[in-house]
Order: structure tokens, then C-alpha cells, then sequence
């Protein structure tokens, strides 16, 4: 049996998340936290992550966290949605995905269309499906919008690039180093377009067969996951788990740039200084992996794929405004990302608060 209950948000306690959901159906080993952040641009947005958490506490920070980079990222690719995201407590290989994702289906149908959903680390178009039988907020299906891989890693090419311009005055990447951390689909299809230009690649991934096979097939240099950090490259592509800038690695990188796909890169805010004060340029996570969500404008408001897709390829350009504000204003170009996302927010509500008066 499906069981349902909201936590009280309380406004700062839970990051000012408008609601948080806790999901289960023990018969089926369903166990989900359903976190929307806002809906002041619209339905909150955001996409359904697999993965066997430590401990229940552990879920709900990282669905906090996830949830209120999905509000930034659909502020700054300018889309009207605002941000969400699901997370599921199981072991992706062991799971009976029939039941838990008709079971989360179901979960998201209670919140009768603030939150909308689609998939992520360890979830597939397929997954989605099955969701469809039991909801229709669902995105990211089969034959529509599909697979949002290929775009996601195309929109953080276009971020590498752009951090490329802003720091050595050019956006080639013929010859530059590149340390690939995270060989899934997103950093699959990143290392071929990081190749394609001429990019010299080393690559790590918690999986070492699937990372040799990759680093094979591109000729790109292979490096154990706990070396990556020290590896002689002048761009750092995190397209694994966030948290990777913190204190332990910060000390060991050579990088002069990080931008990669993996949300949540800083482990805290406090880390983006860190790396300014090292002499790293950041491009901001939900700057540079908006792709994805992008591409679901095709299913989700029609858009054509090629308008879709010059909204990604814009990326390079949003990402040059957010490095040039940072220096004009002396602050880290997270907090500029931050501060030019919150003001599309605040002016959203704003406009909701004047239409209803």
C-alpha cells in the first residue's frame, strides 16, 4: 500500500522548499522524497533520481539540494517552470521497476501537477513510461523529447568553451587537457565532442571497465578515480555525483577550470570562494548542464527541436555574462549565477503578486 504524507516546511529549516514529500509502499520496496523547491515560474521541474543512499537523511539533503538547483537552472535557461526533484532509496540493480516506478507514478499524481517529473541518475525514458500509466506529469518519454544525454552534454561543451573564451581568450580546445570524471551518458557523449575538438582526454569512472572502454574508444588516457584530482589537466569535467570541490580535493587540483554535469559540484557555497581565491574559473552546475532540461521544452511546450537547441547552444553566451557581472561586481560567479537567477524568480513573483491584487 502506497503511503503519502508532507513534511512541514517550516521555511528556513527545510532551504524554504514549498513542500516535501515523503513516499512508500513497503510491499514493493518503494521508498521515495519528493522535494519542490518553487513554483514562482511555474510547475516545479525536475527529474527522478535512483540511488542507494547511506541513510534516509542522506536522500532528503540531496533531493533539497537538487530541488532548489532545478529552480536556478530553469530560471536561468529562461524557461517557465520552477524546480523539483525526486529521489528513490534502492539499489538500482535489484529493484522491481515495474512496481516502484508505477508506485512513484502514482506518488507524483497526489501532487496533482505542481511537479513534474522525468529522468536522471539511474532512471530511463523507459522508467518513465511505466510512470505514465499511473500520472500524467511526466516527461523525457520514448519517441517525444527521448533521451536527454546527448543535449545535456552538448550545452556543457558549450559551457567549457565559453569558460575557455573567458579565461584564455579563445574557445578552442585543440591540445587543452581535460580531466573526465563520470563516463556515464552525459560524460560518454561529452568525451566524444571534447575529443572531437581536439581535446586531450583523461578519464575516470567509479566503473574502471566501462571508463578503459570510453578512454579506448577515444584514445583519451585512463586514471584511477582517486587520482583524478591530481591529474595534470587544465579543465576539470565532474559529470559524476556533486560534492567533488570540497576540502579534501580542492588543495590538489592544478585545474584552471572546472565545468562539468554533475549538479551540486561545490560541496558548499563557501567552495566557490575557495576556488576564486585559487585562481580557478567555475562555471556555475546549473548554468552549464541546463541542456537537458532544455530539451524537454519539445515534449513539454512544443517548441520545435531547433529552437530547442539554439536555447542550448546559448548557454556559452549566459555563461560569459555570468563571468563578466562576477568581475564587474568583484564576486564569485556562482553567487552572480545565484543573484541573476533569484532576481527572475523574485520579479516572477512579484508580477503573480500584482495580478491577483
Amino acid at each position: 500500500m502506497l503511503k503519502i504524507y508532507s513534511e512541514e516546511t517550516g521555511g528556513s529549516a527545510a532551504h524554504d522548499h514549498e513542500r516535501i514529500v515523503h513516499a512508500e509502499d513497503v510491499e514493493c520496496g518503494y521508498r521515495a522524497i519528493i522535494a519542490v523547491h518553487s513554483t514562482a515560474l511555474g510547475p516545479a521541474l525536475g527529474g527522478t533520481r535512483l540511488w542507494n543512499y547511506a541513510s534516509l537523511e542522506d536522500a532528503r539533503t540531496d533531493a533539497l539540494r537538487l530541488a532548489r538547483g532545478m529552480t536556478y537552472k530553469n530560471a536561468l535557461a529562461g524557461l517557465p517552470f520552477g524546480g523539483g526533484k525526486s529521489v528513490l532509496v534502492g539499489d538500482a540493480r535489484e529493484i522491481d521497476r515495474e512496481r516502484v516506478f508505477r508506485a512513484h507514478g502514482r506518488a507524483v499524481e497526489s501532487l496533482g501537477g505542481s511537479y513534474i517529473t522525468a529522468e536522471d541518475v539511474n532512471t530511463s525514458p523507459a522508467d518513465m513510461e511505466i510512470m505514465l500509466r499511473e500520472t500524467r506529469y511526466v516527461a523525457g518519454l520514448i519517441g517525444r523529447s527521448g533521451d536527454p544525454s546527448p543535449v545535456t552534454a552538448r550545452g556543457v561543451f558549450r559551457a567549457i568553451q565559453a569558460s575557455a573564451k573567458y579565461r584564455w581568450g579563445s574557445d578552442s580546445l585543440a591540445g587543452r587537457a581535460v580531466a573526465l570524471q563520470g563516463c556515464g551518458h552525459v560524460g560518454h557523449h561529452l568525451a566524444r565532442e571534447l575529443a572531437a575538438a581536439g581535446a586531450r582526454l583523461l578519464i575516470t569512472d567509479v566503473d574502471e571497465a566501462k571508463a578503459r572502454r570510453v578512454a579506448g574508444e577515444l584514445g583519451a588516457r585512463y586514471v584511477e578515480p582517486a587520482e583524478i584530482y591530481d591529474a595534470p589537466a587544465e579543465v576539470f569535467a565532474p559529470c559524476a555525483l556533486g560534492g567533488v570541490v570540497n576540502d579534501e580535493t580542492l588543495p590538489r587540483f592544478k585545474f584552471e577550470i572546472v565545468a562539468g554535469a554533475a549538479n551540486n559540484q561545490l560541496l558548499e557555497a563557501r567552495h566557490g570562494d575557495a576556488l576564486q581565491a585559487r585562481g580557478v574559473t567555475y562555471a556555475p552546475d546549473y548554468v552549464a548542464n541546463a541542456g537537458g532540461v532544455i530539451n524537454g521544452t519539445i515534449e513539454l511546450l512544443g517548441w520545435t527541436p531547433e529552437r530547442a537547441r539554439a536555447k542550448v547552444e546559448a548557454i556559452y553566451d549566459t555563461l560569459l555574462e555570468i563571468f563578466r557581472a562576477a568581475a564587474a561586481t568583484g564576486i564569485t560567479p556562482a553567487r552572480a549565477a545565484d543573484e541573476l537567477a533569484e532576481a527572475r524568480i523574485e520579479a516572477a513573483r512579484g508580477a503573480r503578486t500584482s495580478a491577483t491584487d
